[in-house]
């Protein structure tokens, strides 16, 4: 998600969840090759497993940058063919790639040349007219010859023009049984399904017909939600966090990194819905907002102000 799957985001989730896929923000290729990649692509080793997400349409740029991907130490590469923004749209990649299949074949082969690491494609179910399944299985037949690794579908259509980004996550009707058909019909391709997917309950239910599940905006409405997912979804065996245990840990790398003058807010918005639904919340957004210049002392802080919260109920 741009301007929320940072890497600041990422290591807080990562106090949450530890088996969980993580995607970064939509680079584009061109960032990469031209810009500062310590700033555009540098991680924390706690982040894995960790997908690069790229935007682009050049075969050469896209395989050049699968390749400084795996340098850098990514375990996936994905091609975003889903976003409908304007601004990606006159960079000529994101969503409008759906009507050139063809064209996302050549990248995707020549990125699975480049690198050994598992290349993968995110998409719509279709884009402006072009919206039947026909057209969807036609794009991920073309497609998944080239060699892509997985298909993570956003169950709503995309439109190119009248519909913001915004719009376009909540005004296109979900169909996730075009998804669920497409699984059927490709039976050997990993099938991945998004779209306003807030629940773990929800995740269980389509597992059964599908073999993963991205959740995008949930993640950031209400990061604890992950808090079950390693249990649940992958079997894990470890200790379930709290919320105060998940705060209490983000205070040594917001200092660290204070150290080097990151500002500590970049870490403090993130985990501002940390306590999402629960007692004490607006408190808590409230003194990370305004004492977020504190660093770990801003958490402190929070966590007292919910700890009052519960005092008044409790009295």
């Amino acid at each position: 998600m741009m301007d929320r799957t940072d890497r600041f985001f990422r290591l807080f989730i990562r106090q949450i969840t530890r088996q969980t896929l993580l995607y970064t923000e939509m680079v584009t290729a061109r960032a990469i090759l031209h810009g500062d990649r310590e700033r555009l692509l540098g991680f924390d080793p706690i982040e894995h497993p960790i997908s690069l997400q790229l935007g682009g349409s050049d075969p050469d740029e896209l395989a050049r940058c699968a390749k400084i991907a795996e340098e850098w130490g990514y375990d996936e590469v994905n091609l975003n063919v889903g976003c409908p923004s304007s601004r990606v749209q006159s960079g000529a990649f994101g969503a409008c790639l759906m009507k050139t299949p063809a064209l996302v074949a050549q990248c995707v082969a020549a990125m699975r040349t480049a690198t050994t690491l598992p290349v993968t494609v995110k998409h719509r179910i279709g884009v402006d007219d072009l919206d039947a399944y026909d057209d969807m299985a036609r794009f991920v037949q073309i497609v998944s010859a080239a060699g892509a690794d997985r298909f993570s579908v956003h169950a709503r259509k995309a439109w190119l023009k009248g519909l913001s980004p915004k719009a376009n996550r909540n005004i296109p009707p979900i169909r996730y049984d075009d998804v669920y058909r497409l699984k059927a019909d490709f039976p050997h391709l990993p099938v991945e399904i998004n779209g306003h997917i807030r629940t773990l309950d929800e995740t269980q239910a389509h597992l059964a017909r599908v073999d993963a599940v991205m959740i995008g905006r949930a993640a950031w409405d209400n990061p604890f939600l992950f808090a079950q997912a390693d249990r649940r979804i992958f079997g894990a065996e470890t200790p379930l966090p709290t919320r105060q245990q998940v705060a209490v840990a983000m205070k040594t790398p917001i200092e660290a990194a204070r150290a080097q003058g990151i500002p500590p807010r970049w870490f403090l918005t993130p985990m501002l819905n940390l306590f999402a639904s629960i007692p004490g919340t607006r408190r808590w957004k409230r003194t990370l907002t305004e004492r977020g210049a504190e660093g770990a002392a801003a958490i402190d802080a929070g966590l007292a102000a919910i700890a009052a919260v519960q005092v008044e109920m409790a009295s």
